[in-house]
C-alpha cells in the first residue's frame, strides 16, 4: 500500500509539472501579428513572382526564336543583358583556348588641381588574387569583368566601332566596372578625381598538350581601346559603393 501511494504521488505531481514543449505557443510567420503577416505573405508573393518573371526571361532568351521572342525580343534584351546574358562557349562548338587579361589606366585630376596618367592597373590579376584560396568566390569575381569584356568584343569591329545596337551599352558598362575598380585601388591617391579612361587586353593562346603537334604563338595580342571621358554619374556610383565599404 506504500508503494502505491508513493507511485500515486509520482503521478499526481508529473501533470502539474511545466512542459517546455507545450507552453511555446505559435512559432515562425504564425507567431507574427495578423499585419505582419499580411506583410510577410506579400514579399513572399513579390519574391516568387520576381523570380519565375527571370526565370521566364532567361528560358526565353537561351531558346530557339518563337512568336513570344518574336514580338517581345526588345523587352527580353533589355532585362538580360549585360548582367545575366547566357553563352555556351564553355561546352561547344569551340571551348576558350585562349587566356584574356584585362586592364584599365586613368586620367585624374589630383585634388591641387592638377592632372595626370596613371599606370596599367591589372583588373584581371586582381580578381585571380581575390578567388584564389577562396572556397567560395562571388560571382562578381569570377565573371563580372570575363562578361564585360566578351560583351565589348562582341559588340565592336576590330578598329572598336560598334556594329550593333547594344554598342553604346557594353561601352557604358564596361567603363563603369573601370571607375568602379579604380576607385577601390584608390588610383591618383586620396581624393584625386577619375577623368578618363582607358583599356586594353592582352590576348595569349593557350598552350596545346604535350601530345599535340598543333603550333600556337605564345606573344600576346595586344587591343587598346581609345579614351573615354568619365560621366559625372559613373563617380557618383564609385562614391556610393565607397561610402557602402
Amino acid at each position: 500500500m506504500v508503494g502505491a501511494h508513493v507511485a500515486e504521488g509520482v503521478v499526481s505531481e508529473c501533470p502539474g509539472e511545466a512542459d517546455p514543449l507545450g507552453d511555446r505557443g505559435p512559432v515562425g510567420l504564425a507567431a507574427l501579428s495578423l499585419r505582419h503577416q499580411i506583410v510577410a505573405a506579400l514579399a513572399l508573393a513579390a519574391v516568387a513572382v520576381v523570380a519565375c518573371a527571370h526565370l521566364g526571361m532567361v528560358f526565353l532568351h537561351i531558346a530557339p526564336p518563337n512568336t513570344v521572342t518574336k514580338q517581345h525580343g526588345h523587352a527580353i534584351d533589355e532585362w538580360i543583358y549585360p548582367e545575366f546574358e547566357q553563352n555556351w562557349k564553355l561546352f561547344a562548338p569551340n571551348p576558350l583556348q585562349q587566356d584574356i587579361t584585362v586592364e584599365v589606366r586613368a586620367l585624374v585630376r589630383s585634388a591641387d588641381g592638377t592632372s595626370r596618367e596613371t599606370g596599367w592597373y591589372d583588373l584581371s590579376a586582381l580578381d585571380g588574387l581575390a578567388i584564389d584560396g577562396n572556397p567560395l568566390p562571388s560571382h562578381t569575381q569570377q565573371n563580372e569583368l570575363r562578361r564585360a569584356w566578351d560583351f565589348y568584343a562582341s559588340t565592336h569591329d576590330g578598329q572598336n566601332r560598334a556594329v550593333g545596337l547594344r554598342g553604346d551599352l557594353s561601352e557604358r558598362y564596361l567603363r563603369r566596372i573601370g571607375v568602379l575598380r579604380l576607385d577601390r585601388e584608390h588610383a591618383g591617391g586620396e581624393g584625386a578625381v577619375v577623368e578618363r579612361v582607358q583599356f586594353r587586353s592582352l590576348t595569349t593562346d593557350v598552350p596545346p598538350p604535350r601530345w599535340s603537334d598543333e603550333k600556337v604563338s605564345d606573344r600576346p595580342v595586344v587591343r587598346e581601346l581609345p579614351w573615354w571621358a568619365v560621366p559625372v554619374s559613373d563617380r557618383a556610383d564609385a562614391l556610393t559603393e565607397a561610402s557602402a565599404r
